[in-house]
C-alpha cells in the first residue's frame, strides 16, 4: 500500500489511447469507448428490477420517465467528461482539492457504500440469470462471483482498448437480445408512443417512477465517466480540448441512448407480456422469466437470462474501476487492485448471503430494491459538486457551462434530490411501521444517520457559494506551486550492498553499482545460500554449495580490489529477502543494488518477489538492474 503525492486517474491506462495522429473515422474511432463502459450501468440488473415493476403493473405509461432519466443522464455524464477533459481531474480527486479532508473522508465512504450497493445488484442479477439458465442454486451463483475479479484483473493488463470491447461485446448480447425479445412479444406501437408523453404520478407509479430515476442516474458513472475520458491522448491546447469535448459528447449520446433502448425494452417487454395479459403484479426477475416461458416457449426467457448474466457481469467491472477512482481520489491512497476488488466484493457477497440463509431466496428482490434506495443516498454527493466546478469560470475558464446548460443541470439535480429524499423518507417511514417494538433501533440508527447525510450534503451544497475563490488543481498546477525544493548535490554513497548469483547478471549489476560510489565507496557483496540445511538453521551450513558459492566471493573482492575498488563480501542463509534486508542493517549500508528475476505473473507466484519483499523491510534507495 502507498499513499502518493499525486497521480493520474486510474493511472495504469491514463493516456494510453493514441488520438493525435489519427485522421477523419479514426480519429473520431479513437474517442469512442469510455460512454459505452458507462452506459452498462445504465442497464444494470438494478434497472431491470424498476422497469419490470413498472411495465407490468403501468404498462407504457412509464417510458416518458425513462426518457426524461435518460435526458438527466446524458447532461450530467457530458458535465462529468467535460470536467476530465479540461482539469484532468476525476470528479473525486476534485472534490479533494475542493473540500477540506473532514468531509472527504465520508464522502468516499458514502462513494464506496453506493459502489457496494451497486456491485450487490450486480451480484443478484448474475446469481438470478446463472439460476434461471442452469438451475444454479442462488447460493452457488453468487459464490462464482467472486471469480470476476481475476477477468477485471486480465483486462486491466490487456489495456483499455481491451475492456472496451469486451464490455461492447456485453452491451451487444443485452441489445440483441432484448431486439429479439421484441420480435417475439409484438408490442403495441401506438401504446408505445402514447407512453412517451408525460401524464400524472401518483401512489405507487411516482415510487415506481422514482425507483427508475434513482436506478438510471447512478453516482459511480459521475466519477467513471471523468476518469475514463482521460485514456485519451490529446492535445492540451483549446483547439485539442475542444474537438476532444465535441467527440466524448458524440460517444455519450449514442451509448446512452442505447441504454434507453435496452431500458425501455425492459419495460415494454413487462408491459406487452404481462400488464396486458393480466399479469400485474409482477416485480421479481425470476417472475418474469416464467411468465415468459408460460406465454412465449422457451427462447423468450433463454434470452432474457443470457441478457441479464452479460448485464451483471459487465456492470461489475466498470463498478470496480469506479471504487477505485474514489479510493484514490477522495482519500490519495492506492492499494492493489485485486486487493480493493475482492475486498468490496466481499462486502457486497455478505447481505446476499445472509439474505438467502436467513430469509430464503424468494427475498433476493427486495434486497436489489433496497441496494437502488442506497444508491440514491449519495446520489446529490456527485451531482452537485460536478455541476459547482463545472459552472466556475475560475476553474473551467473558456470551457464553463453556458447559462442555459446551468440552469438545466441546477434543475435536474433539484428534481433528482427532491425525489429521492422522499423515496428514502418513505423507506424509513414504511420500515417504521413494520418494525413494532423494535423501532427504537431505527431512531437510534438509521434516523440520526440519515440526519447527518442530510446536513453534510447541505455543506457540500453551501461551501462553494461562500467560497469565491473556489479551485482545483491539476498535478502540473500542483507541483507548480507546491515544489519549492532546493536541491544540493549528491556527495555519492559511502557503503553500497551488491546482490550477487553468480549469473551472467552479476557483471551488469556489479558495474551500476560501480557507477553510484566510484572508487570512494566500499562495496559489500551479498550472496543468500537457499539451501535446505541454510533455511531450516538459519545460519552457516557447510555444505558443498556454501564453501564454494564462498570461494566465489573471495575471488570477485579480490578482481575488484585489483582494479582499485574497496570491497567485501557478507553470506546470508534462508530466506532471500529477509537475509539480505538483516545484512543492509548489520552493514549500515545506504544504498543496495540487486538485478532482477526477469519473471512475472504466475512465477511471482510460484517463486516469489525478493526485490518487493526487500523494499519494504529496508529505508535505503535501492537500484534494481534489468
Amino acid at each position: 500500500m502507498n499513499k502518493p503525492k499525486d497521480s493520474e486517474s486510474l493511472s495504469e491506462v491514463h493516456n494510453s489511447v493514441e488520438t493525435n495522429h489519427k485522421k477523419g473515422w479514426r480519429r473520431i474511432f479513437a474517442f469512442l469507448g469510455p460512454a459505452y463502459l458507462i452506459s452498462v450501468g445504465y442497464m444494470d440488473p438494478g434497472n431491470w428490477a424498476t422497469d419490470i415493476a413498472g411495465g407490468s403493473q403501468f404498462g407504457y405509461q412509464l417510458l416518458w420517465v425513462l426518457l426524461m432519466s435518460n435526458l438527466i443522464a446524458l447532461l450530467l455524464q457530458s458535465l462529468s467528461a467535460r470536467l476530465g477533459i479540461v482539469k484532468g481531474l476525476d470528479l473525486a480527486q476534485a472534490s479533494r482539492n475542493a473540500y477540506p479532508k473532514w468531509a472527504n473522508v465520508p464522502l468516499y465512504v458514502l462513494a464506496q457504500i453506493a459502489i457496494i450497493a451497486c456491485d450487490l445488484a450486480e451480484i443478484i442479477g448474475m446469481a438470478i440469470g446463472l439460476n434461471l439458465l442452469f438451475g444454479l442454486p442462488m447460493i452457488w451463483g453468487i459464490s462464482i462471483s467472486v471469480l470476476d475479479t481475476i477477468l477485471l484483473l486480465f483486462l486491466l493488463k490487456k489495456g483499455m482498448r481491451v475492456m472496451e470491447a469486451f464490455i461492447l461485446s456485453m452491451v451487444f448480447v443485452v441489445g440483441l437480445s432484448f431486439l429479439f425479445e421484441m420480435f417475439i412479444v409484438e408490442p403495441n406501437l401506438v401504446e408505445v408512443s402514447k407512453g412517451l408523453v408525460p401524464s400524472k404520478l401518483d401512489g405507487t407509479a411516482l415510487y415506481i417512477a422514482i425507483g427508475i430515476i434513482g436506478a438510471t442516474v447512478m453516482p459511480h458513472n459521475l466519477y467513471l465517466h471523468s476518469s475514463l475520458v482521460q485514456t485519451r491522448k490529446i492535445e492540451r491546447t483549446p483547439k485539442g480540448i475542444k474537438e476532444a469535448i465535441r467527440f466524448n459528447f458524440i460517444d455519450t449520446v449514442v451509448a446512452l441512448n442505447l441504454a434507453f433502448f435496452v431500458n425501455a425494452a425492459i419495460l415494454i417487454l413487462a408491459a406487452a407480456a404481462f400488464y396486458t395479459n393480466g399479469f400485474q403484479e409482477v416485480a421479481e426477475i425470476q417472475d418474469a422469466y416464467k411468465l415468459l416461458e408460460h406465454i412465449f416457449g422457451s427462447a423468450a426467457p433463454t434470452l432474457f437470462a443470457i441478457a441479464l448474466i452479460a448485464s451483471g457481469q459487465s456492470s461489475t467491472v466498470t463498478g470496480t474501476l469506479a471504487g477505485q477512482i474514489v479510493m484514490e481520489g477522495h482519500l490519495n491512497l492506492r492499494i492493489q487492485p485485486w486487493v480493493r476488488r475482492l475486498l468490496t466484493r466481499l462486502l457486497a457477497i455478505a447481505p446476499a448471503f445472509f439474505t438467502i440463509l436467513h430469509f430464503g431466496e424468494d427475498s433476493l428482490g427486495s434486497l436489489l430494491i433496497l441496494s437502488q434506495v442506497v444508491l440514491s443516498l449519495q446520489l446529490g454527493f456527485a451531482i452537485i459538486p460536478l455541476i459547482h466546478f463545472t459552472s466556475s469560470k475560475k476553474i473551467m475558464g473558456a470551457f464553463v457551462n453556458k447559462p442555459i446548460v446551468k440552469i438545466l443541470a441546477w434543475l435536474s439535480a433539484v428534481v433528482i434530490i427532491v425525489l429521492n429524499v422522499k423515496l428514502v423518507f418513505d423507506e424509513i417511514n414504511s420500515w417504521l411501521n413494520q418494525s413494532g417494538n423494535q423501532s427504537i433501533w431505527i431512531y437510534l440508527f438509521i434516523v440520526p444517520m440519515a440526519i447527518a447525510i442530510g446536513l453534510l450534503l447541505l455543506y457540500i451544497i453551501f461551501k462553494p457559494l461562500f467560497s469565491p475563490n473556489l479551485e482545483i488543481h491539476t498535478l502540473n498546477e500542483t507541483l507548480k506551486n507546491e515544489l519549492a525544493i532546493t536541491f544540493a548535490p549528491h556527495t555519492g554513497y559511502k557503503r553500497i550492498g551488491i546482490g550477487i548469483d553468480f549469473s551472467k547478471k552479476d557483471q551488469q549489476v556489479i558495474e551500476n553499482a560501480l557507477k553510484q560510489g566510484n572508487k570512494n565507496a566500499c562495496y559489500i557483496l551479498i550472496h543468500v545460500i537457499e539451501t535446505a540445511g541454510a533455511t531450516y538453521n538459519k545460519k552457516e551450513v557447510l555444505d558443498l554449495e556454501t564453501v564454494h558459492n564462498n570461494n566465489l566471493l573471495k575471488k570477485y573482492t579480490d578482481y575488484l580490489a585489483s582494479l582499485g575498488y574497496q570491497s567485501e563480501y557478507h553470506i546470508g542463509f534462508g530466506n532471500a529477502a529477509s537475509a539480505i534486508s538483516k545484512i543492509v542493517h548489520q552493514e549500515n549500508l545506504d544504498f543496495l543494488v540487486l538485478g532482477a528475476h526477469g519473471h512475472t505473473g504466475l512465477k511471482d507466484l510460484l517463486f516469489g518477489t525478493t526485490i518487493d519483499k526487500v523494499r519494504h523491510q529496508i529505508t535505503v534507495p535501492v537500484l534494481v538492474v534489468r
